[in-house]
């Protein structure tokens, strides 16, 4: 099993969110190195579910991957903000994937604090300049952050 990290803004799916939906799918992912991040998760990996673009990003919980990727529907629905005009049925660049909730953390354990954790310091999430969306924990990361909880 593998460990990720994700990013979602809360008014766009929160784990609580996530929670009241039980699983849904993961989609918008409109970034090469994020998606391509997406196509290598498998069935029954875990991630950190992060709350991002609000007034306190930080790690909100965990999710599971339920389903591996598939061509990314939303690519292809003009109504859709992530919709890519250069997609097609046959030709779809991007890619989606099922999730479930996991645990939602009693609080949220915020940017700031994350970076004070020196056993995070490697952590693409902490590095500055990352952005990514998508991103791998390793297993040493993981275990730091599920002690910070």
């Amino acid at each position: 099993m593998a460990y990720w990290l994700m990013k979602s803004e809360p008014d766009e799916l929160s784990i609580s969110g996530l929670k009241k939906l039980g699983h849904t799918r993961w989609d918008g992912v409109r970034n090469y190195q994020a998606r391509n991040f997406l196509r290598a998760m498998a069935v029954g990996d875990q991630f950190f579910f992060y709350h991002s673009s609000c007034p306190e990003p930080g790690i909100a919980g965990i999710g599971k991957i339920v389903k591996a990727a598939y061509p990314d529907p939303t690519a292809l629905d003009g109504k859709s903000p992530y919709f890519d005009a250069k997609a097609t049925e046959e030709k779809n660049t991007w890619s989606a994937l099922d999730v479930a909730f996991v645990e939602a953390f009693p609080n949220v354990l915020g940017l700031g604090f994350l970076k004070q954790q020196a056993a995070l310091e490697q952590m693409p999430l902490v590095q500055k300049g990352s952005r990514l969306s998508v991103m791998p924990v390793t297993d040493e990361q993981w275990a730091a952050v599920l002690g910070l909880r």
